[in-house]
């Protein structure tokens, strides 16, 4: 009896866990792959989990997934929804939600697993399969490689991974050179003069000062960075004050900053800075504003031939109507890190999660479906055919790459 897929990914959505604090997922992926025959090595750069099937002289493959979930409150009313909460870097209780898909990743590389264990006679070479923690908070790819995860196994031939996505479940998207976008998190202390708030005239009110910058910003893609070019300058986050007619000493935004080319990353975090120390200084700031990095995700690069190499796999796997170029995605991915940390060519691609009949009109209509998206609180990957096409594609990708067993000599 297999491994009952439909049932680990209702277990694993039920039960998510924040970034580093994946313990029961990775307890649950390294059971499995001991279960299978795999080498095990848990507690890899925190939480992360690398399982090792040796089959003989041949490649090294490394196949991928993350396993972190997000402060989100599910909405989706599945009888299967997280009702878990967990607590935040900053000690904040947050509820915690599988809002972007890690669940059906590791449910997927399990299923994989298991069936390359299962075919170990059509293939030769060393399997690496890695459960990443923290990807959402684009350090877990620099902790397994700092944490030894490149001593343990050969220098790979290949780095190959999904990340399900709301287009019709069946398909799959893969492109050369730049896929995802990289990322800089950033976040923003702006410094006032508190005091009542039937007085202002005798306060700097940085609540004033945040709407002037969130304003702004918005026109730094749509007024300085060039139409052929691209990024995404977004607000996710603003505190202040803690009473209504108090004016608060502080203001805090949380930014997400998003390109594909280190140029353009360079201008647009010299307008932001040049902006919020501007807006200060027309506010008459007690204290010159800070700016914090909180974390950076590089974009994410396919290697060309690797890619045309895989997605051949994959079409001869799922069918050539079925896999299509997504041209660049917006998202960010830490999985390069892996890549260029093992000196591997990367390729990874975007699964088909949502449900294929709510794509039925968009031949006839042009119109996309309005289908909820990675990070919603109403995200939910529908389990077939999601979870069969993502063990599909990580067997054909793996198996391309992976040597082909010698054949028996001739009698």
């Amino acid at each position: 009896m297999g491994i009952d897929l439909a049932e680990l990914y209702r277990d694993l959505h039920a039960n998510p866990e924040l970034s580093y604090q994946e313990h029961r997922t990775a307890g649950i992926a390294a059971d499995h792959l001991r279960g299978l025959g795999y080498e095990v090595t848990t507690g890899l750069g925190g939480t992360g989990v690398l399982g090792v099937l040796r089959n003989g002289d041949g490649p090294t493959v490394l196949l991928r997934a993350d396993m972190d979930a997000l402060p989100v409150e599910e909405a989706t009313g599945l009888e299967y929804a997280s009702t878990r909460r967990g607590i935040d870097p900053a000690g904040a209780d947050v509820p915690v939600m599988h809002a972007c898909g890690h669940d059906v990743h590791v449910t997927c590389l399990v299923g994989s697993a298991e069936r390359l264990a299962a075919e170990r006679e059509r293939w030769r070479g060393t399997l690496a399969v890695v459960f990443q923690p923290a990807e959402e908070l684009g350090s877990g790819a620099h902790a397994l490689a700092r944490d030894g995860l490149f001593e343990r196994i050969p220098r790979p031939d290949v780095v190959l991974g999904q990340h399900v996505a709301p287009f019709p479940a069946g398909y799959a998207a893969i492109h050369p050179g730049v896929a995802f976008a990289g990322d800089d998190s950033l976040t923003i202390v702006l410094h006032g003069a508190g005091g009542h708030g039937s007085r202002p005239e005798t306060t700097v009110d940085p609540v004033v000062l945040a709407a002037s910058v969130i304003t702004r910003l918005q026109a730094v893609v749509s007024r300085e960075i060039a139409a052929t070019e691209s990024a995404v300058v977004s607000v996710g986050q603003v505190h202040a004050g803690k009473k209504n007619n108090i004016i608060p000493s502080e203001a805090r935004l949380g930014l997400s900053v998003r390109t594909f080319d280190a140029h353009v990353r360079e201008r647009v975090l010299a307008a932001i800075e040049r902006i919020v120390h501007a807006e200060a200084a027309a506010s008459v700031a007690p204290t010159p504003p800070e700016i914090i990095t909180d974390g950076e995700f590089p974009p994410t690069v396919n290697d060309a031939a690797a890619t045309e190499r895989t997605a051949a796999a994959l079409r001869r796997a799922l069918g050539d109507e079925r896999v299509i170029d997504p041209g660049v995605v917006s998202g960010s991915e830490d999985v390069g890190v892996l890549a260029d940390a093992g000196g591997a060519p990367l390729a990874y691609w975007v699964l088909g999660g949502a449900d294929p009949a709510l794509f039925e009109d968009f031949l006839r209509t042009g119109r996309l479906p309005d289908v909820p998206s990675n990070h919603s609180p109403h995200y939910a990957p529908v389990i077939e055919p999601t979870l069969a096409t993502g063990v599909d594609a990580l067997v054909a990708a793996a198996r391309e790459w992976l040597a082909e067993p010698e054949a028996a000599p001739a009698p």
